[in-house]
C-alpha cells in the first residue's frame, strides 16, 4: 500500500536530551549547583517536523531509536504530535542518541555535550523513493550523508524542494551540497567546511559552486542571511527574554519550510523564522516554547531587534563587505601578526 501524502517529509537526527539549568556556567575544574534538571525530546529534525506539525502541517519523520527508555519517550513525544512514525526504526540493542546540556541561567546560552551510537545510521537501503516523494517538502540535516543525498536525489526528480540544516561536517556532506535547494546552516559550518571566512563571499560562493538556490546562514542573535537570487537578505533577530537557546536553529528550519510550503517570499519567512526561534529561546529544552503563528506573527509587528551593521549594510552582488566588517577583518589580520 503506498504511504499517504504528506506536506513535509523529515530524514535526520532525533535526541533524547536531559537539561541542566546552572547559574552561571563554572570555569575549567570548578563546581557549579544544578538549579533544575529535565528531560527533554530534542534533535534537529525530529524538532523542526514538529514545529511544522504544531503550526498546522502534517509530517513525517524517518530515522531510528533504540530499543530503551530514552528511545521510547522520543517516539511518545513524536506519536503525541501526531507526526507520521511508520517508517521510522528502533534499532536492538542500540542506544538512543542522547545530549547533555547545560544551560547558563544568566544569559540563556547552552553547552552540548552528545553521543550518538552508530547502530542509529540510516542507509539508502532505508529508503523507499515513494516515502519521500509523497511529501511536498524535504527536510534533512546531513548527518548520514549518503542516505540524505538519495533522499535528495528522489526528491529532485519529483520537483520537491530540499531544505537543509547543517551545523556539522560529517563525512562526505559534500555530496549533498548541489542537491540543496534551501541551505540554511549554522555561522560556523559554511566556513568550517569552504575555507572562507566572509559570509558574503561563502554564500555567493556556495550558489555559485553547488547552484544552490538559497544559500544562507543562522547568527544568533543576530538573526539570519541569506543569498537569493542575485541579492542578499538579512533578517535581524528579534529581542525577547532569553531562558534556554537549545533548539532554536531547529525552530527556525521547521518555521521556514512551513514559510515555503505558504508560498512567501523570502523576508517573510525569514521574520517568522526567526520570531518561532526567538520565541522557543523564552522557555526550558528544545521544544519547550514553540510558538503559535498567532505569537509569531505579534512579534514580527511589535518586536525590537538585534539588527547587527555588519549584516544590515548589505553589499551588492559579488560580496563587497561593508566598511565595518572589512575593518575588523584588517584589524584581526593585524592583532594575529603583531602577536607573531
Amino acid at each position: 500500500m503506498p504511504p499517504k501524502a504528506t506536506d513535509v517529509v523529515g530524514l535526520g537526527l532525533n535526541a533524547t536530551d536531559t537539561v541542566l539549568m546552572v547559574r552561571e556556567f563554572p570555569p575549567l575544574g570548578g563546581k557549579e549547583r544544578v538549579v533544575a534538571l529535565s528531560r527533554q525530546a530534542g534533535g534537529q529534525v525530529a524538532t523542526a517536523l514538529v514545529t511544522c506539525q504544531r503550526l498546522g502541517l502534517q509530517a513525517r519523520y524517518i530515522g531510528k531509536v533504540g530499543d530503551d527508555d530514552a528511545g521510547r519517550f522520543q517516539l511518545q513525544s513524536l506519536r503525541d504530535e501526531g507526526i507520521d512514525l511508520q517508517f521510522g526504526g528502533v534499532t536492538p540493542g542500540a542506544t538512543t542518541q542522547f545530549g547533555l546540556i547545560i544551560v547558563d541561567q544568566a544569559t540563556g546560552e547552552r553547552t552540548v555535550f552528545w553521543d550518538r551510537d552508530k547502530r542509529l545510521a540510516l542507509t539508502p537501503l532505508d529508503l523507499k523513493p515513494e516515502v519521500i516523494t509523497s511529501a511536498r517538502i524535504l527536510h534533512i540535516d546531513g548527518c548520514d550523508s549518503a542516505a540524505c543525498a538519495q533522499a535528495a536525489r528522489w526528491a529532485r526528480k519529483a520537483g520537491m524542494p530540499v531544505v537543509a540544516d547543517l551545523d556539522t561536517v560529517y563525512k562526505d556532506v559534500e555530496q549533498i551540497f548541489p542537491l540543496i535547494d534551501y541551505l540554511i546552516a549554522s555561522a560556523n559550518f559554511l566556513p568550517a567546511v569552504t575555507g572562507r571566512n566572509d559570509p558574503f563571499l561563502v554564500l555567493e560562493y556556495m550558489a555559485r559552486e553547488y547552484k544552490i538556490r538559497a544559500p544562507g546562514m543562522t547568527l544568533g542573535r543576530d538573526g539570519a542571511l541569506v543569498y537569493s537570487e542575485g541579492k542578499f537578505h538579512y533578517s535581524p533577530g528579534f529581542v525577547v527574554e532569553t531562558v534556554d537557546t537549545t533548539g532554536a536553529g531547529d525552530i527556525f528550519h521547521g518555521a521556514f519550510a512551513y514559510g515555503l510550503l505558504e508560498g512567501w517570499d523570502i523576508e517573510r519567512t525569514l521574520d517568522f523564522s526567526n520570531a518561532m526561534a526567538g520565541l522557543n529561546c523564552t522557555r526550558v529544552g528544545a521544544r519547550g516554547g514553540i510558538a503559535t503563528r498567532a505569537d509569531a506573527e505579534k512579534l514580527m509587528a511589535t518586536g525590537a531587534r538585534h539588527r547587527n551593521p555588519d549584516y544590515a549594510n548589505l553589499p551588492q552582488a559579488g560580496g563587497k563587505r561593508p566598511a565595518s566588517m572589512r575593518a575588523k577583518k584588517r584589524a584581526a589580520r593585524l592583532k594575529i601578526h603583531g602577536n607573531r
